[in-house]
């Protein structure tokens, strides 16, 4: 069964062309290591809330955008194994990324049958 893995991040505003050249680059490499699908969108129509938000999730910045992301795998075990290898490349873990990495939260999820 698939398996998804969603991601939200705070993204400034002047660095949205860097951000997608940076997707655009991640997606080329992912897909070629066997994901299904991999997806971002930039927030369109998405407001603060009372309790809760996507802006409020990640502490979002008068500067800045919300992010999402899915990346969908064939199983929980081809997941663990991407990350595994993904993790281990140096230019995973990038001082000048055009995103706040500390304040992205993400998380695997197993699709409803529906």
């Amino acid at each position: 069964m698939a398996y998804l893995d969603i991601f939200v991040i705070p993204v400034q505003k002047k660095k949205l062309k860097a951000y997608q050249a940076h997707a655009k680059k991640w997606a080329r490499l992912w897909k070629k290591m066997g994901v299904i699908s991999y997806t971002e969108a930039i927030a369109d129509d998405v407001k603060p809330g009372k309790l809760t938000s996507f802006p409020q999730s990640v502490l979002l910045k008068k500067d800045e955008v919300v992010a999402v992301g899915t990346i969908t795998f064939k199983s929980r075990k081809q997941r663990d194994t991407f990350w595994k290898k993904v993790m281990a490349m140096p230019e995973m873990h990038m001082a000048d990324a055009p995103f706040d990495g500390k304040r992205m939260y993400f998380g695997g999820f197993k699709p409803l049958a529906l």
